[in-house]
């Protein structure tokens, strides 16, 4: 349980920092709301299901990813504007960053849930469906950011976050795909060895 509270409060800490004057407020609620959301759910579902250190401890670098998001907004985050000189970038490409834990974070929960509830018995279609889930949760979540931008107006620009590029949709589904299937080959077996822990 230490451990536990030990990412509680970083949770917190990072939560605080991004709400200290954000770039722009509204943008910031946008972006940091999810991560509330999320909270809120794994804190009441604690007592019937508890995750494994491994699993928390990705979910709240994907939390810290949202709020660095929110703060600056994703079109404007420093190290990335740098990056966009050193590397002649035509944006600002930290969203991709945050579409990539998109489908890698997900993937390893539902991959978690997946195994400890016995949801799939044919294990051939396993990581399938995993990655099929993780691209339907990243379509969705476009959807969101269209209907908000267009029931906000300029208010919701920042949120979309496009910059300009036309394929930015797809692109950002793409990147969550690819987190997807990176999770899942790099770390399986990490996960796989908390979960036997948990067994024992």
């Amino acid at each position: 349980m230490k451990y536990i509270y030990f990412l509680i409060t970083l949770f917190f800490i990072a939560l605080i920092v991004s709400i200290i004057n954000p770039n722009e407020p509204f943008t910031c609620f946008l972006e940091i709301i999810p991560a509330i959301i999320g909270f809120l759910i794994l804190a009441f579902t604690f007592k019937k299901f508890r995750f494994t250190n491994f699993t928390y401890t990705l979910i709240l670098v994907h939390c810290i990813i949202l709020f660095i998001g929110g703060h600056y907004t994703y079109a404007q985050v420093p190290l990335f504007d740098y990056f966009k000189e050193i590397f002649h970038q035509s944006r600002n490409n930290y969203d991709k960053v945050g579409h990539f834990a998109q489908g890698l974070v997900p993937a390893m929960i539902i991959r978690e849930l997946f195994i400890r509830k016995n949801v799939i018995s044919n294990k051939s279609f396993f990581n399938f469906i995993i990655v099929s889930i993780c691209l339907a949760i990243s379509a969705a979540y476009e959807w969101i950011e269209w209907f908000v931008s267009i029931a906000s107006g300029d208010s919701g620009d920042a949120f979309l976050g496009t910059q300009g590029y036309i394929w930015d949709t797809q692109s950002d589904m793409l990147f969550a795909t690819i987190g997807a299937i990176v999770g899942l080959i790099l770390f399986s077996k990490i996960q796989d060895k908390q979960i036997q822990k948990i067994n024992l």
